[in-house]
């Protein structure tokens, strides 16, 4: 898939307020700094189209971006603040919820985890619930360049191995670095392939 144009579209805090459901869409979120930003403006050629900074939690709406005018990208606040009330923290799980379990045309749910770190509880914990919720997701493995290849697929394979003892099929699996734009034709490929059946 070939990006010509991705413009933004709303935020909100509402998912009855986001756009009419009728184009396919797709959802990226992970635990804050885990480079959801950078992979986003990877994926559709623009350095600022999603907002970066060294300050993790930045995103803290539903945000909208229309792709190729075919399809909605959308960019979801990361879960498990560290610097957050728990009343802060509850609004934005109730938010995140609402948007993941009544948006009918989310085709996939990317959920973004850095390569370098053993898995999470709170990662493990989010995965579990899509799954639970029969929410279709990928995993996306971010900051490939910062490690070693050996030391990349030795964490991928720890990954597998972990999620093994609580899912009977595993999900597709993508490897990425904003950096070197590894694993981005492979994702926009994947996206490409579920839009012809939407």
């Amino acid at each position: 898939m070939i990006i010509k144009s991705a413009k933004f579209v709303m935020s909100n805090t509402d998912y009855r307020k986001c756009p009419p459901p009728e184009q396919p869409e797709y959802a990226f979120i992970g635990r804050s700094n885990v480079g959801k930003s950078s992979l986003i403006n990877t994926l559709v050629n623009q350095k600022g189209l999603a907002k970066t900074s060294s300050t993790p939690g930045k995103t803290q709406l539903i945000n909208h971006f229309m792709i190729n005018d075919t399809w909605y990208l959308v960019d979801l606040p990361g879960y498990g603040y560290a610097k957050v009330s728990k009343v802060e923290r509850a609004k934005f799980e109730k938010m995140i919820d609402g948007y993941l379990t009544n948006r009918s045309n989310l085709l996939c749910t990317f959920v973004l985890i850095d390569i370098r770190h053993e898995p999470q509880t709170n990662d493990m914990n989010f995965m579990r619930m899509l799954g639970e919720k029969g929410i279709p997701f990928c995993i996306v493995f971010t900051k490939a360049d910062k490690e070693k290849k050996a030391a990349v697929q030795k964490n991928v394979d720890f990954y597998s191995k972990i999620m093994k003892q609580y899912w009977a099929e595993l999900p597709k699996m993508f490897i990425t670095s904003s950096e070197t734009k590894e694993g981005k034709d492979e994702i926009l490929a994947y996206i490409s392939s579920l839009n012809e059946n939407f």
